[in-house]
């Protein structure tokens, strides 16, 4: 299961009731013994995608750790979606963070942090892993690498042609990212989280068949071991065990004017995750104007209409809309004159028949791939 918190949802420019773009996705294992300090509500690791100013700030208001933070990943350089991640760093230095971070963005953001440092006397207690997009999707893939101070483990994949990057959290755990291209006015992309989770059944009636009793050998053959019985008969695990595989995947979108570009990415996800910037109306006044005044500038948003007809035709069973241009009020309200969320709403639903959510800032969901089922939680805001 992965479980979201939106920590902002709105497009440029930061109102009253949304800051910029940032999303924390934790990645819960359900079969974990709950009396695992990773399992606390503290202790779960967690991928930051996007970083817009103030998300630090963001984040004081709810449970979420900066020393589980398994990752950054952002989509592009627009200052909404990375203003936010230098002063993040800082504040995860300064609360004693020691363990590696690995931060997955354009190379750009590897020379504004270094701008940042030498200008700002920025210092860091913990190593930053930087994977630079372009070399993923060029399959220039980052060696494999361990944290002698984390039990993370983390490597590029071998299948280089699918751009990915796997976080193995334990033997039984991984976290899958993948990206893909889209399309905007700076090279933009998308983000695929892919959690797979391996539980290991033990053939029970297939022991008791063989006369083998309840011991703490059943144990030890669940764990992967081969055992000897009392008898001296030698038990294979391979014999009696199988893995349950359980997966979920999401796909977090960066800006972008062209859902199609998704359509590879979006096949087998559980949930879309998407911007709707504009009305189509709001959205075709914005390009008419660009093209009476000669601009030269083309915002390359979508539509909420765009993202929701791409999401029916692709048979997408739950679409999560955000991103929201500042122009459109937090009520929900189809028939007032002023621009409101429930303009967006009425828009998506008009084409789209899945399940619907327009984000709001400390949203919570819980995705579970094993229903292919979203989950709103409510507000994760705290205090």
């Amino acid at each position: 299961m992965l479980q979201l918190t939106f920590l902002g949802t709105s497009a440029g420019v930061p109102t009253k009731q949304r800051n910029v773009t940032a999303l924390a996705v934790e990645c819960l294992n359900p079969y974990q013994d709950p009396k695992n300090a990773q399992q606390n509500k503290k202790g779960r690791p967690w991928v930051l995608i996007d970083c817009g100013e103030g998300t630090q700030q963001q984040l004081l208001r709810t449970k979420l750790s900066l020393h589980q933070l398994l990752a950054i990943a952002i989509t592009h350089v627009h200052g909404d979606h990375c203003y936010g991640l230098p002063g993040l760093l800082a504040s995860a230095a300064m609360s004693g963070r020691t363990t590696p971070l690995t931060i997955i963005a354009p190379q750009a953001i590897a020379a504004y942090l270094e701008a940042i440092k030498s200008t700002t006397e920025l210092h860091l207690s913990f190593a930053i892993d930087f994977i630079a997009i372009e070399d993923i999707l060029a399959n220039k893939n980052p060696s494999a690498y361990k944290h002698k101070q984390s039990s993370v483990n983390k490597k590029a994949s071998d299948e280089s042609t699918e751009h990915q990057l796997t976080i193995t959290l334990d033997n039984q755990h991984s976290v899958a990212i993948d990206i893909t291209k889209l399309s905007h006015r700076v090279p933009s992309h998308a983000f695929a989280i892919t959690q797979t989770i391996s539980q290991r059944v033990l053939n029970t009636d297939k022991l008791k068949s063989q006369g083998i009793t309840p011991s703490k050998l059943w144990g030890e053959l669940q764990q992967g071991q081969d055992v000897y019985t009392d008898a001296g008969q030698r038990l294979l695990s391979a014999d009696y065990v199988h893995d349950n595989k359980r997966r979920t995947r999401i796909v977090v979108a960066g800006d972008n004017d062209t859902p199609t570009c998704l359509s590879a990415a979006v096949k087998d996800t559980n949930l879309l995750i998407h911007e709707a910037t504009y009305t189509t109306d709001v959205l075709a006044n914005i390009q008419d104007k660009t093209t009476r005044l000669n601009t030269n500038f083309d915002p390359m948003h979508s539509s909420a209409k765009q993202i929701a007809q791409f999401a029916e035709k692709s048979e997408i069973n739950n679409l999560i809309l955000t991103h929201f241009s500042a122009r459109y009020q937090s009520f929900d309200e189809p028939q007032s004159r002023t621009a409101n969320m429930g303009h967006i709403r009425k828009e998506a639903e008009s084409v789209y028949q899945g399940n619907l959510w327009l984000a709001e800032d400390f949203a919570q969901y819980r995705v579970d791939g094993a229903d292919n089922k979203v989950d709103y939680l409510g507000s994760a805001r705290k205090g």
